[in-house]
């Protein structure tokens, strides 16, 4: 246990205590995004724990902040962490890179090579023949992970640089085709934490 006048010193007061303020605040912050997005992922059984540690965390953050009401240092710290906390839970996320999201390429010249390359790499696509502003386009539909997404625009890029896409998130599919090589990492977390159903 920490002595009483360790915890009345100058340190303690407007260094260490600051400090956990800030730790606290960020690990609540970085929980409270993580779990909002795997909630939007459909991963919901992870997301009743992660809410719970999330305050946990808050109220021994706040009830620091509650009794140290004359330090500035401890409001800044608490403040800071909240701002560290979503851009933590922003990058681990993007390092998850989990869920779907669907392409919508549209080409003006002739597509074939472009879908053959797709084709080739086990994505799975739809096109479709349309009209655009400018004449007849090719609509290529293609579901892809969020991982692989890199990889197609590359393929884009290399095929057609000049086409038109959009990108999207989707939050199921019943059915798909894609790459066999890679490994998702949303399909690891539905394993260990099941989805739960689209009510």
């Amino acid at each position: 246990m920490l002595s009483s006048e360790f915890m009345s010193s100058d340190l303690w007061q407007w260094g260490i205590l600051p400090f956990l303020i800030f730790l606290a605040r960020m690990s609540d912050v970085t929980l409270a995004t993580l779990r909002n997005i795997f909630l939007s992922k459909s991963i919901k059984y992870i997301v009743p724990f992660l809410g719970f540690i999330e305050v946990l965390i808050w109220l021994l953050a706040i009830s620091q902040i509650m009794k140290n009401l004359q330090n500035p240092v401890c409001f800044l710290a608490y403040a800071t962490g909240y701002s560290m906390g979503i851009f933590v839970g922003i990058k681990i996320e993007e390092r998850l890179a989990l869920g779907l999201q669907v392409m919508r390429i549209i080409t003006q010249r002739n597509s074939e090579d472009l879908i053959v390359a797709l084709a080739n790499q086990n994505f799975g696509i739809t096109t479709m023949d349309a009209t655009g502003a400018k004449g007849p386009v090719k609509v290529i539909l293609t579901v892809v992970k969020r991982k692989d997404i890199l990889e197609v625009r590359k393929l884009i890029e290399l095929h057609h640089p000049n086409a038109f896409y959009s990108i999207e998130d989707i939050r199921t599919v019943s059915h798909g085709v894609f790459p066999r090589s890679s490994s998702s990492r949303l399909d690891h977390l539905r394993n260990v934490f099941p989805m739960g159903g689209g009510k």
